[in-house]
C-alpha cells in the first residue's frame, strides 16, 4: 500500500466518523382539521389540573358535572389554550437554540490530491490539513451567556402569557355570572314595562289617559327591551371567549360557580412594589436586556482579529515530505465590526427604554385601576345605604295598589325604579371584581399575596 492509498483512507475515516451519530431527517406533516379542533379530553384535562405546576396557580381537582370556580377556569385555561400551546412550541425552539450556543466549533478537514502527468519527479503529490476557527472559542462564554439569557425570556414571556390568560378567564367567568343576574333582572323590567305599555295603551285608546302618557310607557318599554338586549349580546360575547380562552368548540355550556367576595387591595405604592418584584413581563425584559449585553460584548469581541490556526502535512512531487502549523487572521483595517458595535449598542438602548416605558406604564395602569376599584366600592357603599328605603317604597306600592289607593301604573313605576337601582348593584358588583382581577394582573400575582 502506497502513502497516497494510506492519506486517503485517512480522509475518508475522517469523513465518515461522525455520520452513524448524525441526526436524521423525519417527515412530520400538519394534523387534520378536524383533529385540530377536537375538543379536549375532560379526563385529561381533570389530572393535569390536580398536577398542575405553576407559580400563581395552586393544583385542584376539577369536577365539570359541578360548577367551576374561577380558579378552576384559570387553570383550564393555561392548561388548554390554543395560542398558550403554541407558545409552549417556541420554548422548544429557544431551548434548541440555547444548546446549540453551547456547542463548540467542528474542526475542518481539507485535502488535496494532485496526479502527476509528466515530468522527471516520480511521485503524485498530496496533502491534508486540519483547522480550528479560534474566534468561535474567543467569543463562546458571551454567547452562552446570552443563549441562556434569551432562552429565560422565552420562558418568563411565557409564564406572564399565561398568568394573563387565567386572569382572562377569571374575568370572563366573573363576567358571565354577573351578566347572567343582570338580564334575568332586565327580563324582569321589560316584562313589566311591556305589561305596562300594554295597560296603558288600552286606557289611551278608552280615552282615560293622555297621548303624552301613552308615548311615555312607550319609550319606558323600548328603553327596558334594549337594555335586556345589550346584556344578553354582551353575555353571548362573554360566553363565546370563554370557550375561547379554553379552548372549547362554540356553544359549550359551563357550569360557572359565583366568585367569592373580592380582597380589598392595598395602598398604591404597595401594588406597584409587589409589580416592580413580581411581574414576569419585567423579568423577561430584565432577560432580554442581558441577552443584549451579551450581544453588545460579544460584538467588542468580534472587532479583533478573526484568528484560525491549522496544522497541514504533504508530499510533494519529488517525495518531500512536510509538517507544519499555520496561522490566518482578519487584518482589522478599515470594518473593525464598527457596524455590528453600533447595532447591538443602539438594540440594547432600545431595550432599557422599552423596559423603562413599561415601568412607567405599569404604575399608571395600577393607579387607574385602583382609582376606578375604590370609585366602584364607594357607590356601591352608597347604594346599598339607600336601598332599604328603595324596596320599601316599592314594596308599600305594591300594597297600596292591591287595596286600591294608588294606580298600578305607580306601583310599576316604583318596582321599576327598584329594578333598575339592583341592576345598577349588580353592576357595580361586577365592576368591582372585574377591577380586582385587573389589579391581580398588573401587580403580578393574586389578590392572596396582597399585604396591608
Amino acid at each position: 500500500m502506497t502513502n497516497g492509498d494510506i492519506w486517503r483512507g485517512v480522509l475518508a475515516v475522517v469523513a465518515l466518523s461522525p455520520l452513524p451519530g448524525c441526526a436524521r431527517y423525519r417527515a412530520a406533516p400538519l394534523a387534520e382539521t378536524a383533529a385540530t379542533l377536537a375538543p379536549p379530553d375532560m379526563t385529561i384535562v381533570s389530572a393535569d389540573a390536580g398536577r398542575i405546576d405553576r407559580p400563581c396557580l395552586a393544583p385542584q381537582s376539577i369536577d365539570w358535572s359541578k360548577p367551576l370556580t374561577p380558579d378552576a377556569l384559570a387553570i383550564v385555561a393555561v392548561l388548554e389554550n390554543p395560542d398558550l400551546k403554541a407558545q409552549r412550541a417556541r420554548l422548544g425552539v429557544a431551548d434548541a437554540q440555547a444548546f446549540a450556543a453551547r456547542l463548540l466549533p467542528d474542526p475542518s478537514v481539507q485535502g488535496n490530491f494532485d496526479k502527476l502527468l509528466a515530468g522527471p519527479d516520480m511521485f503524485d503529490a498530496f496533502g491534508g490539513q486540519l483547522a480550528i476557527d479560534l474566534a468561535q472559542l474567543r467569543t463562546a462564554r458571551v454567547t452562552r451567556q446570552g443563549g441562556a439569557a434569551s432562552s429565560r425570556q422565552v420562558r418568563l414571556d411565557l409564564a406572564w402569557a399565561e398568568w394573563q390568560t387565567a386572569g382572562q378567564a377569571r374575568l370572563q367567568g366573573v363576567r358571565i355570572v354577573a351578566l347572567t343576574r343582570q338580564l334575568a333582572i332586565a327580563r324582569a323590567g321589560d316584562a313589566a314595562a311591556a305589561a305596562l305599555f300594554a295597560a296603558t295603551s288600552r286606557a289611551g285608546s278608552r280615552g282615560d289617559v293622555s297621548g303624552a302618557d301613552v308615548d311615555t310607557r312607550r319609550q319606558a318599554a323600548l328603553d327596558a327591551s334594549a337594555k335586556a338586549r345589550t346584556i344578553e349580546n354582551d353575555l353571548a360575547t362573554a360566553r363565546g371567549e370563554i370557550d375561547r380562552l379554553l379552548g372549547l368548540p362554540p356553544g359549550v355550556a359551563l357550569l360557572l360557580a359565583p366568585p367569592p367576595e373580592p380582597a380589598a387591595p392595598p395602598e398604591t405604592a404597595i401594588l406597584v412594589a409587589q409589580a416592580l418584584a413580581r411581574r414576569l413581563d419585567l423579568a423577561a425584559l430584565r432577560a432580554g436586556y442581558g441577552a443584549a449585553e451579551a450581544a453588545v460584548h460579544k460584538a467588542v469581541l468580534d472587532q479583533f482579529p478573526n484568528l484560525s490556526l491549522s496544522i497541514a502535512s504533504g508530499r510533494d512531487t519529488s517525495g518531500n515530505t512536510t509538517l507544519g502549523p499555520a496561522v490566518g487572521f482578519t487584518l482589522p483595517l478599515w470594518n473593525r465590526n464598527r457596524g455590528g458595535i453600533a447595532t447591538a449598542t443602539a438594540t440594547r438602548a432600545q431595550l432599557k427604554a422599552e423596559y423603562e416605558a413599561r415601568v412607567f406604564q405599569t404604575r399608571a395602569d395600577i393607579a387607574a385601576a385602583a382609582e376606578g376599584l375604590e370609585t366602584a366600592r364607594r357607590q356601591r357603599s352608597a347604594l346599598l345605604t339607600q336601598m332599604p328605603a328603595i324596596r320599601g317604597i316599592a314594596a308599600q306600592s305594591a300594597l297600596a295598589a292591591r287595596r286600591g289607593d294608588v294606580s298600578p301604573a305607580t306601583a310599576a313605576t316604583a318596582e321599576q325604579a327598584a329594578r333598575d337601582r339592583e341592576l345598577i348593584l349588580s353592576q357595580l358588583d361586577q365592576q368591582i371584581a372585574e377591577n380586582t382581577i385587573a389589579l391581580e394582573l398588573l401587580s403580578g400575582g393574586p389578590s392572596q399575596g396582597w399585604t396591608r
